[in-house]
């Protein structure tokens, strides 16, 4: 609620247009309310799906669809094929935030560290004041309510608040790609502990034959929050990696120091490594 009453303010001030106001706030709302539906009273997957495909397709459409894609400086615009393609990236990647928010603390940390970083990035490297405020917008509303959720968490998510997270930050990848295309590869490689943990352990649960629909706990985090005894450790250790390790390669993409796509073979290479080391989408003890 926070984020949305300061998308109004920003668009009170002008520092937010029409068309990204009403993409944001529309497919928040409708996913913050299937998920406060599917909280308290279970919604059956092909619903909550088609809410989400729904909300993905407001996004899309008032955000202009997928904007070209740069890679090794060539331009290629995909058209209908890649705005397909974004819906379903934008779909995993809001569920994959709810597949993460599985130990205290962790959701609002990636939240928090990649929006500040990719604001910091608007306002310093880009000169870009109004997409700085939005991005800070969220890393602030996120800060608030990481202060209750921080292991030990007094407060959880839920499935309304992590679906919520997951799409917002989506749309302002999107968004941002728009406005600079280079942000596309940041904000993949700011995301890259979510992206490659969940992505990984679901590849590996289909080549299983798994249902992966149903709910599991193997994840390479929630091994490791298993092997330590610990969610705070294993919360700040993504924090760690997020600073110390994606950050740096976010930046020296964002001031075209190396292709964006070199950046995230880069920043992507060890966290695979990472997430097979923990295990990731390998069957868990009965």
């Amino acid at each position: 609620m926070t984020f949305l009453f300061g998308l109004a303010s920003l668009w009170k001030m002008s520092f937010l247009g029409n068309d990204p106001f009403i993409a944001l706030v529309g497919a928040g709302v409708c996913v913050s309310i299937i998920g406060f539906m599917d909280d308290h009273s279970h919604i059956a997957a092909r619903w909550r799906l088609l809410a989400h495909f729904s909300a993905v397709g407001w996004l899309l459409f008032w955000l202009g669809g997928i904007p070209p894609l740069y890679f090794f400086g060539a331009v290629f615009n995909l058209g209908w094929t890649g705005n397909l393609l974004a819906a379903i990236a934008l779909v995993w990647l809001l569920n994959l935030y709810n597949f993460m928010d599985g130990i205290d603390g962790i959701a609002g940390v990636e939240a928090l560290s990649s929006s500040l970083v990719a604001g910091l990035l608007f306002m310093f490297v880009f000169q870009d004041q109004g997409m700085a405020s939005l991005h800070i917008l969220l890393a602030a509303a996120v800060a608030g309510f990481l202060i209750w959720n921080f292991p030990p968490a007094k407060i959880f998510m839920g499935d309304a608040g992590s679906g919520f997270l997951g799409l917002m930050l989506g749309g302002l990848a999107l968004y941002s790609a728009h406005i600079n295309s280079v942000m596309l590869w940041v904000w993949l490689i700011l995301l890259g502990v979510f992206i490659v943990d969940a992505t990984y352990t679901l590849l590996r649960r289909l080549l299983r034959g798994d249902k992966v629909y149903e709910a599991h706990c193997s994840h390479a985090y929630q091994y490791a929050s298993r092997k330590y005894f610990s969610h705070l450790l294993v919360t700040l250790a993504v924090l760690a990696i997020n600073l110390c390790w994606l950050t740096p390669l976010a930046y020296v993409v964002a001031i075209d120091i190396i292709d964006g796509f070199v950046g995230l073979i880069c920043a992507y290479i060890p966290l695979i490594a990472l997430v097979k080391y923990y295990h990731a989408g390998e069957l868990t003890p009965k």
